[in-house]
């Protein structure tokens, strides 16, 4: 294990063991976060992109549907339904603006 990883853990076990608060990781993403990540996701059922931008731009992403052609298309800020997840297969951003 090396000093970067076991460093944190040693001044955690010490600040639990001198029973001083810990603070939470930064790196924890907020539940938001995890519910919405940006770009292509999937939940159970549905098939998302999630444009996530300060500046309010559209953007143009490639849809790959499965057993059809592929097809793109243009989205906001915020999250598109794209589908039914057994139908589309991923999308991704084309580099293009809408």
């Amino acid at each position: 294990m090396s000093l970067r990883r076991s460093l944190p853990a040693l001044v955690g076990a010490v600040a639990l063991t001198l029973g001083l608060p810990v603070a939470a990781s930064a790196a924890t993403p907020a539940p938001t976060a995890v519910m919405n990540p940006c770009g292509f996701y999937e939940t159970g059922s549905d098939a998302f992109y999630n444009h996530c931008t300060g500046d309010g731009s559209n953007v143009v992403i490639k849809v790959e549907v499965a057993m059809a052609p592929d097809y793109e298309s243009c989205v906001g800020p915020g999250r598109s339904w794209l589908g039914s997840a057994s139908r589309i297969q991923g999308a991704h951003y084309t580099g293009r603006t809408c």
